[in-house]
C-alpha cells in the first residue's frame, strides 16, 4: 500500500510515532516577542468564544495579557440538544467558566450573549462600548457535516456564517472603529488535488491572456455548504478591504485535533468540549476516542483523502500571532494557511490501531469527494513568525485516553457512525451502516 508522506511544513521532519503527550507550557508567543520587542496589550472581542476552538483562544489571549471580551450566542450548546449529544466532556455554562478563570489565573474576561447574525445594532454597540484592538471571528456554524444534514442545516449554515461575516464589516465600519478583523476559515476552500502542487497561502500566481502575469485570490472549490461559506466570507474580506480599507487576517486552518490547551488543563471546570459524533467529531478526535474505548475505527471510503492537521493549543497560538501581526491600513487581506501537517486518513487510521489494537473498518463514504489525493500546503508565514507546531510524533494521545476514561459514560455510542449525507447517492449507499451497531462493553478497560 503507498503511503502519504508526512508534511510537517515547519520542520520537516519525518514520521515516527507517537510518543508521551507533550503539551507545550513554555511562555506563550506573546511573552516570547514581548521580551524582544516589547509587549503591547490589546482589547479583543473574541465572537464564537464558547465553542470548540473559540474557548481555549479566549484562555491563551487572557494567559497571555490581553484584555478578552467573549461573544456567544451558545448555539453550539443548542445544537447538542438538537443532535442528542453532548460533549464527551461536562463543559460549564460559560458564566462558571469565565469565573474558574479568574480563581485560576487572576484575569477577568466578560461573557457577552449575542448573535452577531442577528443582534446588529448589540454588535455595534458593543464595538463602540469596548474599542477593541482586533475582533477574533469564530462565530460560525463549523460543522460540513451538520451543514449538508437537511435543507435546514444549508440554510441555517449559509444565514449564520454568511450573515454574521457581513454584519461584522458593517458593524466595524459603523462603529468606526479601526479593529483588526481576523477570520478562521478553513483549508477546504482551496478544494482538495486541485492546484496542480502546492497550495499557496490565499494567493496565487496566474499568466493571463496576452502573457499577463497577476496574482489572484486563489479560485475556491468548496466541498460542502460549510466550506462554501467560508469562499464567500473569503469574497466579503477582499470587498471590505477595497471598499473600506478594513483591516483583515484570513486564517485558512486544517483539521483541528486534541482537546485542552495549557490553560483549560489548569481547572476542570475550563476543560474544552470534545465532540465525538458523526457530525461535529473531527476525524482524528474521533478515531483516538473509537481506539481508546476499543470500537473499531470508521474510514469512510477507501481512506485515501489526504488532509492538513493541526493541534488545538497551535490553533490559539496561530490566533496570537495573527493579532500581534495585523496587516496596515490599505494592504490587502493577510492570508495564513494555518496547518502543521498533512496525513492521508488511513494512515492516521493505522497509527492509532497499531496503538490500541482495534480494527479499522472501511464503511461507504457519505461524503461526495474523490477517494484519493495528494496534499502540499505552504505556511512558511506562521513558520517565520515563529509557530514551533506540535505535530503527531510528539503528541497527546495519552491525554486523550486520559479523557475518554474519565468520561467514557457519557458517550453514546449510537451517535458514532455518520448521521449526515452529502446527497441521495450516498445516503442509498450508506443504507447499510447501523448506528446502533457500534457497542462499549461496560466494564471495558481502556488502557493509558
Amino acid at each position: 500500500m503507498k503511503l502519504s508522506i508526512l508534511v510537517s511544513i515547519c520542520t520537516l521532519a519525518p514520521i515516527a510515532a507517537f510518543t508521551t503527550p507533550q503539551v507545550k507550557s513554555a511562555p506563550s508567543s506573546t511573552a516570547l516577542f514581548a521580551e524582544a520587542n516589547g509587549f503591547t496589550k490589546k482589547k479583543v472581542i473574541v465572537l464564537g468564544g464558547d465553542g470548540f476552538c473559540g474557548w481555549p483562544t479566549s484562555l491563551h489571549l487572557s494567559d497571555a495579557g490581553h484584555d478578552v471580551v467573549v461573544v456567544d450566542n451558545l448555539s453550539r450548546r443548542n445544537i447538542d440538544t438538537e443532535l442528542g449529544c453532548d460533549s464527551l466532556t461536562p463543559i460549564q455554562p460559560p458564566e462558571v467558566r469565565v469565573q474558574a478563570w479568574k480563581e485560576v489565573s487572576g484575569k477577568e474576561m466578560k461573557f457577552v450573549n449575542m448573535d452577531v447574525a442577528k443582534d446588529y445594532d448589540l454588535l455595534v454597540q458593543l464595538i463602540k462600548e469596548e474599542q477593541p484592538d482586533s475582533i477574533v471571528h469564530f462565530a460560525e456554524q463549523r460543522a460540513a457535516p451538520y451543514s449538508m444534514k437537511t435543507s435546514k442545516t444549508k440554510r441555517y449554515t449559509i444565514d449564520n456564517n454568511v450573515g454574521g461575516s457581513n454584519n461584522l464589516c458593517c458593524a466595524v465600519i459603523d462603529a468606526e472603529v479601526d479593529a483588526h478583523i481576523v477570520h478562521l476559515g478553513t483549508m477546504g476552500v482551496y478544494g482538495y488535488g486541485t492546484s496542480g502542487g502546492e497550495i499557496p497561502e490565499g494567493y496565487i500566481d496566474v499568466v493571463l491572456p496576452g502573457g499577463r502575469e497577476s496574482n489572484i485570490l486563489h479560485p475556491a472549490y468548496p466541498g460542502s455548504v460549510y466550506h462554501a461559506t467560508k469562499c464567500l466570507d473569503a469574497l466579503l474580506w477582499q470587498f471590505y478591504q477595497k471598499n473600506d480599507q478594513l483591516r483583515i487576517t484570513d486564517l485558512h486552518q486544517g483539521i483541528v485535533w486534541g482537546t485542552n490547551t495549557p490553560q483549560t488543563a489548569l481547572d476542570e471546570r475550563l476543560v474544552n468540549r470534545f465532540d465525538y459524533d458523526g457530525d461535529y467529531g473531527t476525524v482524528l478526535n474521533r478515531f483516538l476516542m473509537q481506539g481508546a474505548m476499543g470500537v473499531p475505527l470508521t474510514v469512510y471510503g477507501t481512506g485515501g483523502q489526504t488532509r492538513a492537521f493541526i493541534h488545538i493549543t497551535d490553533t490559539a497560538r496561530c490566533i496570537e500571532l495573527a493579532i500581534n501581526n495585523p496587516p496596515a491600513a490599505g494592504d490587502r487581506v493577510e492570508i495564513f494557511n494555518q496547518v502543521a501537517e498533512t496525513r492521508r486518513v488511513r494512515d492516521i487510521a493505522q497509527l492509532v490501531a497499531d496503538m490500541t489494537g482495534v480494527d479499522v473498518n472501511f464503511i461507504p463514504n457519505p461524503r461526495q469527494e474523490a477517494a484519493e489525493n495528494e496534499l502540499d500546503v505552504a505556511n512558511k508565514k506562521f513558520c517565520n513568525l515563529g509557530l514551533d507546531p506540535i505535530t503527531l510524533d510528539t503528541g497527546l494521545f495519552d491525554e486523550v485516553t486520559e479523557i475518554v476514561k474519565k468520561y467514557k459514560s457519557r458517550c453514546n455510542p449510537t451517535k458514532i457512525l455518520p448521521a449526515s449525507f452529502w446527497n441521495k447517492k450516498r445516503a442509498e449507499e450508506c443504507a447499510t451502516i447501523d448506528p446502533s451497531s457500534i457497542e462499549i462493553k461496560e466494564g471495558e478497560q481502556v488502557e493509558a
